[in-house]
C-alpha cells in the first residue's frame, strides 16, 4: 500500500504535488514568526547568559575574559548572597503561606450568593490590579514613621510606634505584609472558583450523616480543592522568588540589607557594579531553584491532588 501510495504521488502532476508540499509546509510557515520571536527573545538570551556567567565582563568593555567557576565560587563564599538568598526564602513563605490562608478563609465567608458580596469581591479584588509600584509607593506613606497612617491607628489602641520599613527588625516583615496584601483579591477568586465548582450534594449527604462545618472542610472542601492549591502554590513560589519591584521602590534592599533578595542582587551587580559575570551566574542559581522547588512540588503535591 505504501508503495502503491508513493507510486500515486510520483505520478501525479506537478500542481498536484505543490499543492500537496505546500498543505504540509502551511502550518510550519504560519508557526514560524512567533517561533523566531521565541528563540530570539527567550532561548537564545537564556543561553547567552549562562555563557556569560563562565565569564568576567564589565558591560562596556568588548572585552569578554573567560573565568569558568570563579563566578559560582564567589557567590556561595559571599555572605551578601547567602543572605539575599535567606530574604527570598522568607520573603516567599511568609508571601505564599499568608496570602493563601487568608484569601482561602476570605473566600469560604464569601462563597454565598448574597448581592452584597460582589462589591466586597470586587474591593478584595482591586489592589491585584493596581500596579506593584503604585501600591509600593502607597504603602511607603502608610508606614512613614513619623507621618504614617499605621502608627497613627497604632496610637488610637494605645500601641506604640513602629519604624516599619526604616528598622532591619521589620523591614522585610513589612514588605512581606504588602505582598500577601496585593495577592489576598487575587488568591480568593481562584479559591472562590474552586469552591463553586464543589457538588452541593456532597455536603447536604455529610450533613445527613452529622458532619459538623469543620469535618465537611477538612474531609470535602480541602481535598476538593487541592488542585487550586497546587496551581497557586506554585504559581505563588515562582513569583515571589522574582519579587523586585516593591524593594526597589520601598527600601532599595536597606535598610543595611535586610530587605536585599535574589532579583534585587542581580540588579544590583549587573547594573550598578557592572559584574555581568556574578550578575549573570547569580540568576543562573535562581533559575536552577525555581525550577527545582517547582519540580519538588509537582512530584510531592501533585499525587495529593483530587478531582471530582
Amino acid at each position: 500500500m505504501a508503495q502503491s501510495s508513493a507510486a500515486a504521488r510520483a505520478r501525479a502532476p506537478v500542481p498536484a504535488r505543490r499543492a500537496i508540499l505546500w498543505k504540509k509546509a502551511l502550518p510550519y510557515l504560519l508557526i514560524a514568526p512567533s517561533l523566531a520571536v521565541f528563540l530570539v527573545f527567550e532561548i537564545y538570551p537564556i543561553f547567552y547568559s549562562l555563557y556569560l556567567s563562565f565569564t568576567k565582563w564589565n558591560l562596556l568593555s568588548p572585552v569578554k575574559t573567560f573565568v569558568g567557576l570563579e563566578n559560582y565560587a564567589l557567590l556561595f563564599t559571599s555572605e551578601e548572597f547567602l543572605k539575599a538568598l535567606w530574604h527570598t526564602v522568607v520573603f516567599t513563605l511568609g508571601r505564599v503561606v499568608g496570602s493563601m490562608a487568608i484569601a482561602l478563609g476570605l473566600a469560604l465567608l464569601l462563597n454565598t450568593q448574597k448581592r452584597w458580596v460582589s462589591w466586597v469581591q470586587a474591593s478584595i479584588f482591586s489592589p491585584h490590579i493596581v500596579s506593584m509600584v503604585s501600591i509600593s509607593m502607597l504603602w511607603l506613606w502608610l508606614m512613614d514613621p513619623t507621618h504614617g497612617l499605621l502608627n497613627y491607628l497604632l496610637g488610637l489602641v494605645g500601641l506604640p510606634p513602629s519604624r516599619w520599613l526604616a528598622d532591619t527588625e521589620t523591614a522585610l516583615m513589612s514588605v512581606i505584609l504588602v505582598a500577601v496584601w496585593k495577592a489576598i483579591g487575587y488568591d480568593m477568586v481562584i479559591f472562590l472558583s474552586g469552591l463553586q465548582a464543589i457538588p452541593e450534594e456532597l455536603y447536604e449527604a455529610a450533613k445527613i450523616d452529622g458532619a459538623n462545618p469543620w469535618h465537611r472542610f477538612w474531609h470535602i472542601t480541602f481535598p476538593l480543592l487541592s488542585p487550586t492549591t497546587f496551581f497557586l502554590s506554585v504559581t505563588s513560589v515562582i513569583a515571589s522568588f522574582q519579587v523586585f519591584d516593591s524593594v526597589n521602590v520601598m527600601t532599595g534592599g536597606g535598610p543595611a540589607d535586610s530587605t536585599t533578595v535574589l532579583v534585587y542582587y542581580i540588579y544590583q551587580y549587573g547594573f550598578r557594579f557592572f559584574k555581568i559575570g556574578q550578575a549573570t551566574a547569580a540568576s543562573t542559581v535562581l533559575f536552577i531553584i525555581i525550577l527545582i522547588l517547582t519540580l519538588l512540588q509537582f512530584k510531592f503535591m501533585e499525587k495529593r491532588v483530587h478531582y471530582d
